[in-house]
């Protein structure tokens, strides 16, 4: 009876909660109600919020989380609780908040039994929010807030302010609270359990002009007041670690408060990989003397390496330990391993004297970032109690894992990993291009392969990458939480906390659309040669996508309540905006160049864009920085990105070059068709259109240009009557885009060619089309993936069939490609598969033309070997051909790897015989964990150049 007493009281909780619309964080189902169920804490009704209590003893950490849930409550509900550090007083049910061991208030509820807590004892950061009944004399009910530890209980206190509805970013993307009258806690254990990472953190770099301008401006530098803003973030995100700006920035030395609140908000302070023993390298420039260099200077490097070690005194910090070059540069060159762990030895012999404790028990960590990591290969070592950094390679593809097979290190093993980035082959700092599903499969990898000790992540200037950091943050405190397969979940539970339910899918669609289109190519990399203006309409299209986009963004806008529009804009417009006009820029450009190169009239049309779009691109930024929040985020905007010429930013954005043309008076018609960058009468090939098919039923267009001032009348016929025009004759100012078609009820079956004749300004040009149209016993035996104009193209999500097998099992990865979807295989610790028979792979069924060679080209992510070892590896055939071993990583070459991060992809050449046509099956065969595949494009002799690879093909 009790049981189903307790199970109808849960079922009532749970259908109240989802009747009164309550707050959802991200992640599940809140705890909190806006309606009353039995057994339910009132955290706030009828304008009479419970007070606070929190021991006086307890962290000032935690006392001064509790404060911002005075004010979260009241934000919500508009009444202020009431805050006190002395006894409870009888009559209102209170808020009980303290840590475990350190609170009298907790402790004693446990040692009455009115508080159980062996479930969250000793360990790591986990909280407990519960509802207690008869806590004390007098008093009925309490809401009870503790933690196994200061940041436990301060992650129960911020969860509960998630949970009314005051998002982690209230304040650095000013996300607005709504407002609720009446609150209720449900009767229950509430936890999130125990962090599976045990720092969490961000490192905030490559801050000037931006952050750096910003914080000045609104805090007369990167000082305290700054930090605090980033403290508390950290801490509602459920981080606990801090790499601090460091460009012409010094932590401990800039304010002396800095370090103090850190480590009283309860921050673990760190420093970047190039920073040991707690100290800045601007602490050098400013205090140092003689070479940043060991075998010359190591008295001076030690004395000022003690003085890091002195200045930490009992704060929480991981102490970088190990040496490299000054300014993030390699050490000298033949610098050696013996050297190297000399250095490390006699920094922890500082330490232990420093400390007055064996070196093991501070906590150290080695970063090998970049040359270091070479080190280690080579055989350098440091104690077990140190933990091993390993790093991605700047562009979200981590360089090395621990081998399964090795013994646990004491210290562990962390991640170093960007959403931003200085250096070659270019730098990205200005808007977020990290899709969460890229992010999620490299720290997959991360966490199965046992680095789990530290996560720290470059974020730039912080702003604008706070989607991506809340799912870092999000993922590392529980991995298991968040497989693939709930990662378009994830954007839309975000979306939800920061604006509500509405629109949710909306806005998660654009989240997750516009990081996609980014990622293709970051945004500093674009130029207008990136996509192809002629082939597969690809420019055109790309713009298309991003400017409707753009479209929908837009019309949110005006959606959103007043209130919301600035954190909508900072979250979701800005960055839509922002790239589409780039896209749009550069699409201008290119057309510019191509108008001017045929004479084209509306060549100087396209510079008036160019111009007209670089000018927006400014104006986006400036309302970004003076406008929007009244200014509250001036400079975070200034970062260029219009002007590369090499990896460096420019000093300012400089617009595309643009060409203008001089037209003579007279008319003069030329004539451009569809996939070809040359122009008719200039050329003295046949101009050819794409071919039509019956199955497909795509259209091409043929352009019609002005090469004069003067307007002149076109006529456009066909030699059949079944090719059809969207205009037949026309007037010519400048251009017009005639859309040819077929009507395909009236078209002859077979191979026709046929000549299409356009007529002006005194001029005769004639294309030719080829129009197929496959008899339809024919066309009923076509399944699969049909070949056009001499290639097929394959999104890698759409398989004909999966093969699973020995525990391992096919993946998609949600908008992770360039253009679709990735897919993978799990679990990614699984052995290497001998390709064959049943072995795991993805068939593609195909519809081939004809015989003879064909190369089948895999779009594979640009994934390292994380193993160090023999490379990864696919293996691809057709039908039951033997199949092919293709090394992902063979050609690990500087030029290779600058190409593969810039285009964000590797495409992989094979070579394949055909003997006979139609149907085939292509396979493609796992044989080593980690590998994603992308697209599959099959050229049979007919693929044009391209950026992202042919649109997919037809598929039946």
């Amino acid at each position: 009876m009790k049981r189903l007493l307790k199970l109808t009281v849960a079922i009532t909780a749970f259908l109240t909660l989802i009747a009164t619309g309550a707050s959802y964080a991200v992640g599940g189902p809140s705890y909190i109600s806006t309606g009353y169920v039995k057994g339910a804490f009132t955290l706030s009704s009828g304008g009479k919020p419970a007070p606070i209590y929190v021991d006086d003893g307890d962290y000032p950490g935690v006392i001064r989380a509790a404060r911002d849930l005075q004010k979260d409550i009241f934000s919500v509900t508009q009444t202020q609780p009431s805050f006190s550090t002395g006894t409870i007083l009888s009559g209102a049910n209170p808020i009980l908040i303290g840590t475990i061991g350190k609170s009298k208030l907790i402790d004693d509820l446990i040692k009455l039994k009115k508080l159980q807590v062996d479930d969250i004892a000793g360990k790591w950061e986990t909280y407990l929010i519960q509802v207690v009944e008869n806590p004390s004399p007098g008093v009925k009910q309490a809401l009870v807030i503790t933690g196994s530890d200061k940041r436990g209980t301060i992650f129960g206190i911020y969860d509960v302010s998630a949970k009314i509805g005051v998002s982690p970013w209230y304040w650095w993307a000013d996300v607005p609270v709504s407002v609720q009258k009446n609150l209720y806690v449900l009767p229950g254990r509430h936890t999130d359990g125990e962090p599976a990472v045990k720092y969490r953190g961000i490192f905030i770099n490559d801050e000037a002009p931006s952050f750096s301008g910003w914080a000045q401006e609104k805090f007369g530098g990167i000082n305290h007041k700054a930090y605090e803003k980033v403290f508390e973030l950290i801490l509602r995100l459920k981080g606990n670690y801090l790499w601090p700006a460091m460009w012409g920035n010094a932590f401990n030395d800039d304010d002396k408060a800095d370090p103090v609140l850190a480590d009283e908000y309860g921050i673990v302070m760190g420093a970047s990989h190039h920073e040991p023993m707690n100290r800045a390298q601007q602490e050098w420039k400013r205090y140092g003397t003689g070479a940043w260099n060991y075998e010359t200077n190591g008295p001076v490097l030690r004395d000022f390496w003690k003085r890091g070690i002195e200045n930490v005194g009992s704060k929480e910090t991981l102490v970088t330990v190990g040496m490299r070059g000054d300014g993030d540069m390699p050490m000298t060159e033949g610098s050696n391993i013996a050297l190297l762990e000399k250095i490390v030895t006699d920094q922890r012999k500082i330490i232990a004297d420093v400390t007055g404790k064996e070196a093991s028990q501070t906590p150290q960590i080695w970063a090998l970032y970049k040359e270091v990591q070479a080190y280690y290969d080579k055989g350098m070592r440091v104690p077990d109690d140190v933990t091993l950094l390993l790093c991605d390679d700047n562009w979200g593809n981590i360089r090395k894992l621990p081998k399964l097979t090795e013994p646990k290190r004491k210290g562990g093993y962390g991640i170093y990993y960007h959403f931003d980035y200085v250096g070659d082959p270019r730098n990205y700092k200005w808007l977020n291009t990290n899709p969460i599903s890229k992010t999620w499969e490299q720290m997959h990898l991360a966490y199965a392969y046992g680095a789990k000790q530290v996560w720290i992540v470059n974020v730039g200037d912080l702003k604008p990458m706070e989607f991506p950091i809340s799912f870092f943050m999000d993922y590392a405190w529980s991995p298991e939480k968040w497989p693939a397969s709930r990662l378009t979940e994830y954007a839309r539970l975000w979306a939800r906390q920061q604006f509500g339910k509405a629109h949710q899918d909306e806005i998660a669609d654009i989240l997750t659309k516009y990081t996609m289109y980014n990622a293709r190519r970051k945004p500093e990399l674009l130029d207008e040669n990136t996509y192809s203006l002629t082939n597969y309409r690809e420019f055109e299209t790309v713009v298309q996508d991003y400017d409707n986009l753009r479209g929908n963004a837009q019309l949110l806008y005006k959606k959103m309540p007043k209130a919301y529009r600035d954190a909508y804009y900072e979250l979701v417009l800005h960055p839509v905006e922002a790239c589409s006009n780039l896209n749009d820029l550069y699409f201008a450009a290119a057309k510019n160049h191509l108008y001017a190169a045929e004479g084209n009239a509306a060549a100087n049309d396209m510079a008036k864009q160019v111009k007209n779009f670089f000018a927006k691109d400014a104006e986006i930024s400036r309302y970004y920085n003076d406008t929007l929040a009244n200014g509250k985020w001036n400079h975070m905007m200034d970062q260029t990105h219009i002007g590369y010429t090499y990896w460096q930013q420019p000093d300012a954005n400089k617009m595309p070059d643009v060409k203008q043309v001089n037209l003579p008076v007279a008319a003069d018609m030329g004539v451009a068709v569809e996939g070809s960058a040359g122009w008719w009468p200039k050329e003295t090939t046949k101009a050819i259109l794409a071919e039509f098919n019956s199955y497909e039923m795509k259209n091409y267009y043929i352009e019609i240009f002005n090469r004069g001032q003067t307007v002149f009348n076109y006529k456009i016929k066909a030699d059949k009557p079944w090719i059809k025009f969207t205009a037949q004759n026309g007037t010519v100012n400048k251009q017009e885009r005639v859309w040819v078609s077929v009507d395909w009820d009236k078209a002859p079956v077979g191979l026709s060619k046929v000549p299409l004749t356009i007529m002006g300004a005194g001029r005769e040009v004639v294309v030719e089309a080829s129009v197929n149209r496959v008899p339809l016993s024919q066309q009923k035996l076509m399944r699969g993936f049909v070949e056009s104009n001499g290639y097929i193209a394959i999104e890698a999500g759409h398989y004909t069939r999966k093969i699973n097998g020995g525990g391992i099992e096919w993946t998609t990865l949600p908008d992770y490609g360039r253009t679709f979807d990735g897919v993978t295989t799990l679990p990614v610790t699984t052995k290497s598969e001998q390709p064959g028979g049943d072995s795991p792979h993805l068939e593609y069924r195909l519809n081939l033309a004809d015989t003879g060679e064909v190369k089948i080209e895999a779009y594979v992510s640009p994934t390292l070997d994380f193993t160090n070892t023999k490379g990864l590896h696919y293996a691809v055939s057709i039908d039951d051909q033997q199949p092919r071993l293709v090394n992902i990583n063979a050609d690990e070459s500087d030029p290779a790897w600058r190409r593969d991060v810039a285009n964000n992809i590797k495409i992989l050449v094979t070579k394949h015989h055909i003997a006979k046509p139609g149907v085939h099956i292509l396979k493609y065969w796992m044989v080593d964990p980690g590998a994603v595949l992308q697209k599959i494009v099959i050229n049979a002799g007919g693929e044009k150049q391209s950026y992202l690879g042919p649109p997919e093909s037809y598929r039946k």
